[in-house]
């Protein structure tokens, strides 16, 4: 499915031309890092090990922060797609590390 009909709601076909979709882009507050665990997970992608964050509660920009933060500690590649957080490398004990640090239950 395509990400332009991904929050559309039960709506598949209207002949009313002035019809309008109703969204569900409502994205859910940060929760407090003490409130969240974090589960993560060492995976290989593409036959190369990475460290996947997964069950982050919260907005898109604080995803990208968290993302930005670990990236830059562990001095390598990433992204988060869908509320997950990807990380380049085996870094899984310094990815837990730093989450701790910040305040963060981890599990994994």
């Amino acid at each position: 499915m395509s990400n332009k009909n991904k929050n559309k709601a039960g709506i598949v076909y209207s002949t009313n031309p002035d019809f309008q979709y109703e969204t569900d882009s409502e994205e859910q507050d940060t929760l407090e890092p003490s409130q969240q665990k974090l589960y993560v997970r060492r995976e290989v992608r593409n036959g190369k090990p990475c460290v996947v964050i997964k069950e982050f509660v919260g907005k898109s920009d604080d995803l990208k922060q968290l993302e930005k933060s670990l990236k830059n500690h562990c001095g390598v590649g990433g992204t988060s797609k869908e509320g997950d957080i990807i990380i380049q490398g085996d870094f899984a004990e310094k990815v837990k590390a730093l989450l701790v640090s910040k305040g963060y239950k981890t599990k994994g």
